[in-house]
């Protein structure tokens, strides 16, 4: 797993102004710490080289999501923690807004709509993404589980071995601890994902 060349689009909004590079930094470091863990031994247990994690904790690092994901699963927290700005209790996102990550293997993007706050175990995205290579997902954190509303276009998502066709007001949920794939069967398809965790 390395970094992509343009995983976070810098600049974009996220409603605080902030750079999601150095916001993805810190979180990186603040969780590393919590967890005591050494760059080394984070690196090793995320499956990722050292000078990738040193890199992205000075915030010269451009993570995709496949790094963040790793990392997330490493340290013991949902991927959004690593992502997801600090914010007031009234938030809105407009369209085109917000943290995007993008994946290194498919014309896929994920933008962080909602982490879960303290005690909630939920985390809600949109998902912009283009036929081609599928999203094919290691299993996530163990008991996750993913809900998939299609908006626009069509889709195959859920279980790898399995996944169901979906076109726009469809719903399926699927166990994000197994792997799993989206794959886009139409242009600009696009969704919304909301990922629980017990």
């Amino acid at each position: 797993m390395g970094s992509a060349s343009a995983p976070i689009e810098p600049g974009t909004g996220t409603g605080t102004g902030a750079d999601p590079i150095a916001l993805i930094a810190a979180s990186v470091r603040r969780e590393r710490n919590r967890t005591g863990l050494s760059l080394t031994e984070l690196a090793k247990r995320a499956g990722i080289a050292k000078s990738t994690l040193s890199q992205l904790e000075a915030g010269q690092g451009n993570p995709s999501v496949e790094t963040l994901w790793a990392l997330g699963v490493a340290l013991g927290v949902p991927f959004s923690r690593l992502v997801d700005p600090p914010h007031s209790n009234v938030r809105v996102i407009r369209a085109g807004e917000g943290p995007v990550t993008h994946s290194e293997q498919a014309d896929y993007s994920a933008t962080l709509l909602a982490a879960c706050p303290p005690h909630a175990r939920r985390d809600v995205y949109r998902l912009v993404v283009q036929p081609g290579e599928p999203r094919t997902s290691a299993p996530h954190m163990p008991g996750t589980t993913e809900h998939v509303v299609l908006a626009t276009g069509r889709a195959l998502i859920g279980p790898v071995d399995a996944p169901i066709e979906l076109t726009p007001g469809d719903y399926v949920t699927y166990p994000g601890d197994a792997p799993h794939i989206f794959k886009a069967l139409e242009p600009d398809t696009t969704a919304v994902m909301v990922m629980e965790h017990i």
